[in-house]
């Protein structure tokens, strides 16, 4: 595509500036995307180099175990290869996709909410164009009139008011457009950087940025029309009569208010899109509150028993106590006199010391011994067990 270039005195137009970027930023990117990876790509064996090291670290992770061959694992990344895949590898999806969502997008809601027919920025751009005119005629009139009077005329005012609306409107849309080129340009990088979870960080800046610019021309226009709405009855009276200063001063504090509006259309999008995170990607609290959630988790429940003095004291939990008990019932070596030898009970705060049954009557000791365990695991807490003599 052949673009329209920039008269060397300056655009003579809003609405041919804006055509001109918006052709130059398409051509920027379609030449870019070509020496990134198109078909004499520089970055193209940079990329069988990241997609062979990325199967490889999926192999290495089902080998060891660290990795699932299952749906639910094996779905996203798939899915998110082969969208790398396309977006990296063809001009054609990238741009009806990429470029058209982000570019045209907006500018299509622009145009619904407004009800124009076409590109919503052109017909206000155009609309512009006709006020900026006016406003420059009247500057010019003005100028001839008080042609020896000093201090601020109402020529200068007007001036000066031209030069805002110029500002206001043709350096933030332009600004806009031209970030906006920039970021899709390099967007292929960052699709690809999309697949490593290390680097997706990037990928998810790239594309908050990304969007923010492409929101900024939408907001601009809707926040533009209303400033242009406020500039047009004071401007249609600049014509066909001498012009005060009183008027020139509206139309240059009207013209500031619109500049105002213009450079606070950055501001507002940039908030709207500040907190923004992609679904697949963990926010930096969650995965701050994963460690916490698993300790909590897996430390040990315990008890608080109180004293005889109201001082409160960690005690063993039940757990510790059925396995004191269960352990107990196992055999163990008797005493020299002792046909079964003894067997020693250690709960908090006393230790019981038992002859060992016979053999015969060892089976159910032991059944005794789960019995008093699964007892002693409804007890929440036990501060001392006395020993009472027959």
């Amino acid at each position: 595509m052949t673009c329209a270039p920039f008269d060397p005195a300056g655009p003579s137009a809003i609405a041919g500036a804006l055509r001109t970027v918006d052709c130059m930023s398409a051509d920027a990117a379609a030449l870019a995307f070509s020496r990134l990876f198109g078909g004499q790509g520089m970055l193209t064996g940079a990329l069988t180099i990241v997609l062979t090291l990325y199967v490889a670290c999926f192999a290495i992770g089902l080998l060891t175990g660290m990795a699932s061959l299952s749906l639910t694992s094996l779905t996203p990344r798939m899915m998110g290869l082969g969208l790398a895949l396309t977006f990296a590898t063809s001009w054609l999806a990238y741009s009806q996709v990429i470029w058209t969502l982000l570019a045209a997008g907006p500018d299509w809601i622009a145009g619904m909410l407004l009800g124009t027919k076409g590109s919503a920025s052109q017909a206000f751009a155009a609309r512009l164009d006709l006020i900026f005119g006016a406003v420059v005629d009247a500057a010019e009139q003005a100028r001839q009139a008080a042609k020896d009077a000093k201090g601020t005329t109402p020529a200068d005012l007007l001036s000066y008011a031209a030069l805002l609306l110029m500002l206001g409107t043709v350096g933030v849309l332009v600004a806009a457009r031209v970030a906006l080129g920039a970021m899709i340009a390099l967007g292929p990088i960052f699709v690809v950087l999309a697949i490593f979870p290390g680097t997706r960080g990037l990928f998810e800046g790239w594309l908050r940025t990304a969007v923010m610019l492409a929101l900024v021309p939408l907001l601009a226009v809707l926040i533009g029309v209303a400033s242009v709405a406020m500039l047009g009855p004071v401007v249609a009276d600049l014509a066909g009569g001498e012009i005060d200063l009183r008027q020139a001063a509206a139309v240059f504090v009207i013209a500031a208010i619109h500049c105002g509006l213009m450079a606070l259309a950055f501001r507002l999008v940039g908030s709207l899109t500040a907190g923004w995170h992609i679904p697949f990607a963990t926010p930096p609290e969650a995965m701050r509150q994963a460690p916490r959630a698993d300790r909590a988790i897996a430390e040990p429940a315990r008890t608080l028993t109180t004293h005889a003095a109201g001082t409160p004291a960690a005690a063993p939990s039940a757990d510790d106590r059925v396995r004191a008990v269960v352990a107990a019932g196992a055999p163990r070596g008797g005493e020299p006199g002792e046909p079964g030898g003894s067997r020693t009970v250690r709960l908090p705060g006393v230790t019981i010391t038992s002859p060992m049954p016979a053999s015969a009557a060892a089976a159910s000791e032991r059944t005794r011994a789960g019995d008093l365990g699964r007892k002693l695991r409804l007890v929440p807490a036990i501060s001392a067990i006395k020993e009472t003599s027959p």
